[in-house]
């Protein structure tokens, strides 16, 4: 017989907007979020904000509607990356096989481990940890698979945990309205509410083909995650490697124009992999090479992104602090590392709407006439 799983789920509990209260104490019990004022969505919320209704995804604009009071801080984004590092270091000194779904969420499989140690206090003890070295707020679920601790989790919040007993999932969810299940977003909703169901009770009580009558295969599926079960794996996390790219010059370069106008190019590129691999990278470092072989980098950690605008200055000040002003240089290069799929998560900028469309747009053309049929005037 297959061992009986355990997966416990953690979230860093409202975690941009924690990060911002560690470092500005007075934002603590106040309706804050952290996003866009006004094109902007809300990226995170305090819970003092959440009683006015106000919810991550938002719109800024219908939040300040909401709460006329409301304190937008953006101040702290460079250490959302530092804090997300630091917890990630706390677990993976301590966890067998543990995943990073994004910068504040965390999967562990504690499966097998019963024997040595008890899974729920392990985890209590983790969590403490992670309390006590960063400060932050993060909650824990406990249960059979990947779904039933993340409902958990949302059940322990704020700054709680919950074990969800063995057997007892169909019992747990039983009570609970159908959107609390992961993936019914408004529209299944809607449907399942034309066909009378509210409560994920109501679900396990109809048969599968009438399900999937209505949802197509997303029925069955449905009717799986209300009796609690679910097989998705604890994925092993891995830092992701870097994207580079590097330019040796036929001549030597001193012109400060064209040495611009190249790392921009260079950045373009690499960004753009990235968007495509659906990723945004955490660190960005520059690389020069003189004519006598010297070589030498220089890197900076940044809040994750994906987006020229944001890396192409970081890039020049790295370039302008590294380089011995009037050498020739021979080799030049730019790298972006410590990447992770959470670009949703990361846009924190204030026209995130419009500047998420601009780069789809943009992409879009690079694949179809190539990646050098649109670029940045200061490229060419």
């Amino acid at each position: 017989m297959e061992p009986q799983r355990i997966i416990a789920h953690f979230d860093l509990d409202s975690f941009f907007v924690s990060v911002e209260i560690l470092n500005d104490p007075s934002l603590k019990d106040k309706p804050v979020i952290v996003g866009g004022r006004e094109r902007g969505v809300v990226a995170a919320c305090s819970y003092a904000a959440r009683k006015f209704g106000i919810h991550s995804g938002m719109p800024s604009k219908k939040a300040f509607q909401l709460c006329p009071h409301l304190i937008v801080a953006n101040s702290s984004r460079g250490d959302y990356s530092r804090y997300s590092r630091w917890v990630t270091q706390i677990i993976a000194a301590k966890a067998p096989l543990f995943e990073k779904a994004s910068v504040d969420e965390f999967y562990i499989d504690l499966t097998g481990m019963d024997k040595f140690f008890k899974p729920l206090q392990w985890t209590i003890d983790l969590r403490q940890e992670i309390i006590n070295e960063t400060k932050l707020p993060i909650s824990f679920g406990l249960a059979s698979n990947k779904m039933m601790a993340k409902i958990a989790t949302d059940e322990a919040k704020p700054n709680g945990y919950l074990q969800v007993p063995f057997g007892k999932e169909k019992e747990f969810l039983a009570p609970m309205p159908v959107s609390k299940i992961p993936g019914v977003g408004e529209q299944t909703y809607e449907i399942l509410k034309a066909m009378g169901i509210y409560k994920i009770k109501d679900i396990g009580e109809r048969k599968i083909e009438e399900l999937e009558e209505r949802l197509g295969k997303w029925g069955a599926d449905l009717w799986y995650k209300s009796q609690g079960i679910h097989n998705g794996e604890v994925s092993q996390y891995h830092e992701a490697k870097s994207v580079s790219t590097e330019n040796t010059f036929d001549e030597n370069k001193t012109d400060v124009d064209f040495l611009m106008s190249e790392l921009v190019r260079m950045v373009e590129r690499i960004a753009y992999e990235l968007r495509q691999d659906e990723k945004v990278a955490g660190c960005v470092a520059v690389k020069i090479r003189y004519p006598d072989f010297e070589t030498t980098s220089r890197q900076t950690t940044i809040p994750y992104t994906c987006a020229d605008d944001e890396i192409i200055p970081i890039a020049k000040e790295l370039f302008h602090k590294l380089w011995k002003k009037g050498t020739p240089i021979r080799l030049l290069g730019v790298r972006l590392s410590e990447l992770t799929n959470d670009a949703v998560q990361t846009n924190l900028f204030d026209d995130v709407e419009r500047k998420t469309d601009l780069y789809k747009a943009i992409d879009n053309v690079k694949e179809r006439f190539g990646k050098a049929s649109v670029k940045r005037a200061s490229s060419n």
